[in-house]
């Protein structure tokens, strides 16, 4: 095994009961949170008169800077990685245009890319406080009721205190040694996913694209938050992934926006989704997409873009 080539994640259950009727806006629910948490927590983490993380003297020690707005920059760093990417993605699809009725429970995931330990308490408190004040546009308030342990449930907050011990989290051993042979894969794109290649953006991923997208955000992420990237020959990586073909594809765009509420300003939530049926030699990549199914792939997966997952695996064609 490589120790250069492992990667993992560490995804938590966010359980709520709703104390005034609670709306999330039909494809931003993953929007909402993220400028909710964000908000909660700067108030939290920074001082009065800290006015932004772009100017703040002590931004590399400052917890909100570095989990909510890290900026520091990526030498020579891709389209869409010049600087260091957010440790952690929001997963709450199934939320999207939801109306929750007093007393009745909702949740959401939260997958984390650095030690729980470092990060996980402030999510805890800042959706505490968010639930208590209101959350989504109609401020419904909520009850935190707990916080769990994915994918085996163990109860890590319990609604007034931490219990028990953090978690090991999910590794993903991405060495390449895959020792059942596939032939094929479909891939459900279950948000909008936005990638681009040579500075184009693609409808139509080829596996080439998507691969060598994924491997890039997952490098980056193990680099920044897990002691170094990838320890991977790229070049090869990528030879390989050309010699995958689309056998069919039933993708189509979807377009939406989102509004800052700090700047005023639209922001694009738009890009493919459906699926799409991949033909060859496909059992290396086989890891780095279930470790996909978590960390997202493309651009904003901070606000549940590019969420992905694998059907069922088809054999080996000839």
């Amino acid at each position: 095994m490589n120790p250069g080539a492992q990667f993992c994640v560490w995804p938590f259950r966010f359980r709520f009961i709703a104390n005034e009727p609670v709306f999330f806006p039909p494809g931003k629910a993953g929007n909402v949170l993220r400028g909710a948490f964000g908000t909660i927590f700067r108030k939290l983490a920074c001082v009065p008169e800290c006015r932004s993380a772009a100017e703040c003297e002590i931004s590399d020690e400052c917890a909100y800077a570095s989990i909510f707005e890290p900026r520091r920059q990526i030498p020579g760093g891709p389209s869409g990685f010049s600087e260091w990417p957010r440790p952690f993605v929001f997963r709450a699809l199934h939320l999207d245009g939801l109306k929750i009725d007093r007393g009745k429970e909702f949740h959401f995931d939260l997958v984390l890319f650095e030690s729980p330990e470092k990060a996980l308490p402030y999510f805890v408190l800042s959706f505490r406080d968010l639930a208590r004040s209101g959350i989504g546009p109609w401020r419904g308030r909520a009850l935190l009721r707990s916080v769990e342990n994915l994918p085996g449930g163990e109860i890590l907050y319990d609604g007034r205190r931490f219990q028990g011990e953090m978690p090991d989290g999910l590794h993903f051993d991405l060495d390449g040694n895959f020792s059942e042979k596939i032939g094929g894969l479909t891939i459900q794109f279950l948000s909008p996913t936005e990638l681009k290649f040579r500075g184009e953006v693609v409808d139509r991923p080829e596996f080439a694209v998507l691969l060598c997208r994924l491997r890039d955000r997952i490098s980056n992420l193990r680099g920044f938050y897990q002691g170094g990237p990838l320890d991977l020959d790229f070049e090869a990586f990528g030879r390989e992934t050309e010699k995958v073909r689309i056998v069919k594809s039933d993708l189509r765009r979807v377009e939406n926006d989102r509004l800052s509420s700090r700047t005023g300003q639209r922001h694009p939530l738009s890009g493919f989704i459906g699926e799409i049926e991949y033909a060859g030699e496909i059992s290396r990549f086989i890891p780095f997409l279930k470790a996909g199914e978590w960390t997202g792939v493309g651009r904003q997966t901070v606000w549940g873009k590019g969420n992905f997952c694998i059907k069922p695996l088809t054999g080996r064609r000839d």
